[in-house]
């Protein structure tokens, strides 16, 4: 599979996502482990219907990635901004990493810095939000060395094998953020 270099960190990249890849992708999000920390986890995911997902997300307002490790290109998961409201400056971002030996290793928070980059200084939004599962800490902890800020639960949201979690509300604002790619880019010129 080829990618292409949109946004370039010092560990990944982030690329134009492929349908090609669809069948990974539908790998990982049945995977229980991975899937649990994502909104879709309760979800079976056919093949046909992760092309669709794709499909869908590549035609609609969503701006959608594949995380790429920079020195092997190997495709590691996929971030992406959607809920787009342009006239408000406002979003709403998801990122997974799918391939386990690259957890808790700095890919997710590097990717997701880099589409927040994408976010505040391509689109010129100024706030980007997310929702996160309260048991997944790793996650709320990567979010928060980014500089998203806690702005809710919302109790109880999600039942699993009997126990209830919180849904976590977070958000960020463009005065909050620091580029780390786009201004480097544009400080050359």
């Amino acid at each position: 599979m080829k990618y292409f270099k949109k946004m370039i960190g010092k560990k990944c990249y982030l690329s134009p996502i492929s349908v090609e890849d669809a069948e990974q992708y539908c790998e990982w999000l049945n995977d229980f482990e991975i899937a649990s920390n994502l909104l879709i986890f309760s979800q079976q995911l056919s093949l046909e219907k992760e092309l669709g997902i794709l499909q869908d997300m590549i035609k609609n307002n969503s701006q959608i990635f594949a995380i790429v490790e920079l020195e092997t290109d190997k495709l590691l998961g996929n971030c992406s901004i959607f809920r787009i409201n342009e006239r408000n400056r406002k979003a709403e971002v998801g990122i997974f990493i799918g391939d386990k030996k690259y957890w808790n290793k700095g890919y997710g928070t590097e990717a997701l810095t880099l589409l927040l980059d994408y976010g505040f200084n391509i689109l010129n939004l100024n706030n980007i939000m997310l929702e996160v599962f309260s048991f997944n800490k790793r996650a709320i902890r990567s979010y928060e060395k980014i500089g998203f800020k806690i702005i809710g639960p919302r109790r109880e949201a999600l039942q699993i094998a009997g126990k209830k979690y919180d849904e976590i509300y977070m958000d960020i604002l463009a005065s909050e953020f620091k580029s780390i790619y786009i201004k480097k880019i544009m400080d050359k010129k």
